[in-house]
């Protein structure tokens, strides 16, 4: 007999089945994980030395967790992937509102109805992905949301008093018995409401008003909090922070790889983009936009730079280069340099400027940090570019551009339009002379060399020995100065 078929009480004690509490569930599933080697929590990265770590500590020690971080780094991802460490079924009373245990039954009904039946007494099945409840702390939400209140309609249906126990009408909490129950941004929550968490996380028992009963919870408690929110908009209270036994802090991504990883395993390609490619280049520099962000003097710092934001850029660059095959009716693409201009709306859109920034305008802010990113990336594929902007630069760093240079310098000028056919984009970008010698060897792929190319050419514009100059449906180069003895003219 399968275990989910058993129906009664009887049933189940004579499978010889025992229970367990969240904690202990969380803890067997773990420590057995742990011992056999296998990944515990799938598709976090960037966490297995630091977050991972402290969150198996905590579980093995029954503590109830508070992840602090800034906005975008995986905290309620990780609280929803602590599901994975319970036991895939558990047992419950039919009918019950608090999930209860047919061994320990615990509100008065469930009770009666153990007594009564006896070993007749009917059970069901509750699955791990049922055993999760999640709440966003917001200023309306109260007390009753929580924890539960008296429910006149309710006493009213059933015609019993006031005072009898069916009348409650439970929470949200401790319909969570016996699961996981998260609460996002906790400090958004009001103090007179965190008060009434002190019982749960304390002695683990539901109190609700007008009753004197103490109903036992097993209930994994789960808290996200942004520092930000601690000086902006609330603060955990001291008693309650005290109650949260461990508080894991999170972090963005130690490296533009990690970050790289992450994003593209985030990334939700839409039908119709499967044969779009995107350049390991445009990846970099995708994600060294927001690691250029977080250090940005123009961003605010307490309010981060989320890892949603490389996440709709890319998203950007594809619905982008998608746009190009539409109009030109191609069944490929690549992206390109260029396309970086489509992720300006998804930057200003996940940056919290301060004074300086403002002023300087959210649009100039997100070009800025694109430029930023192509000088920070430019160095791994094109040796010692970045002492070009050195005022003592080598003569002989110079000179190993000059034949690319000069050709700009003689007059000539590249303009390549947004929505360019591939083959009419790399025909133009090939007239240049000097470009195919410096990607030589860098990608074996000839679509991505002329990608490569107007890398080298965005590059040498952030460092000044060419002008690039963004228009609506193009981008153009040319010598520096030359526009700007033609923009005198």
């Amino acid at each position: 007999m399968s275990t989910t078929s058993i129906k009664t009480l009887g049933e189940l004690k004579a499978s010889g089945y025992e229970f367990k509490t969240v904690t202990e569930e969380l803890r067997a599933n773990l420590s057995q994980k742990l011992q056999s080697g296998e990944k515990v929590f799938e598709n976090i990265i960037g966490y297995d030395d630091t977050v991972i770590p402290e969150l198996e500590r905590a579980v093995l020690a029954g503590h109830s967790i508070n992840f602090l971080g800034l906005r975008g780094q995986g905290k309620t991802k990780i609280a929803r992937l602590l599901v994975q460490l319970l036991d895939e079924y558990v047992p419950i009373i039919k009918g019950s509102a608090l999930n209860e245990d047919p061994l320990f039954p615990l509100t008065t009904a469930s009770k009666k109805l153990v007594a009564e039946k006896g070993d007749d007494t009917p059970i069901t099945w509750w699955h791990r992905s049922e055993r999760y409840a999640e709440k966003l702390a917001t200023p309306d939400v109260n007390i009753a949301d929580l924890v539960g209140d008296i429910d006149p309609i309710k006493a009213a249906n059933l015609k019993l008093s006031l005072s009898d126990e069916e009348v409650i009408n439970y929470g949200i909490i401790p319909r969570s018995n016996r699961g996981i129950f998260v609460i996002n941004e906790l400090p958004d929550l009001q103090p007179r409401i965190q008060v009434a968490l002190f019982n749960l996380l304390q002695e683990g028992d539901l109190q609700i008003r007008g009753y004197k009963v103490r109903i036992p919870m097993d209930v994994q408690f789960v808290f996200t909090s942004n520092p930000e929110d601690y000086t902006n908009r609330g603060s955990i209270i001291t008693p309650l922070k005290d109650r949260i036994q461990s508080q894991i802090y999170t972090h963005y991504p130690t490296s533009n790889l990690i970050g790289r990883t992450i994003t593209k395993q985030e990334v939700k390609r839409q039908k119709g983009q499967e044969h779009i490619v995107v350049p390991e280049v445009i990846e970099k520099l995708i994600e060294q936009v927001a690691i250029e962000a977080r250090g940005s003097e123009f961003i605010d710092a307490k309010s981060g730079v989320s890892a949603r934001l490389p996440i709709s850029a890319y998203e950007n660059v594809l619905s982008a280069v998608e746009r190009r095959m539409l109009i030109n009716g191609d069944e490929k693409g690549i992206a390109r340099i260029g396309d970086l201009t489509a992720t300006i709306p998804a930057i200003i859109g996940k940056i919290e400027m301060v004074y300086e920034g403002e002023q300087e305008g959210a649009s100039n802010i997100a070009r800025r940090l694109i430029n930023q990113a192509i000088r920070s990336i430019a160095p791994e594929y094109f040796n010692n570019i970045q002492h070009l902007s050195d005022k003592r630069a080598p003569v002989e760093l110079k000179e190993k551009f000059m034949l690319i240079t000069s050709w700009f310098e003689s007059g000539q000028r590249l303009d390549l339009l947004n929505e360019m056919t591939q083959s009419d984009f790399e025909n133009e970008i090939n007239n240049v002379a000097g470009l195919e010698e410096k990607v030589e060897g860098l990608t074996a792929v000839n679509s991505e060399k002329s990608v490569l190319k107007e890398f080298l050419l965005t590059a040498l514009a952030a460092y000044s020995l060419l002008e690039r100059k963004d228009l609506k449906q193009s981008v153009s180069f040319q010598d520096y100065f030359s526009s700007v003895v033609g923009g005198i003219n």
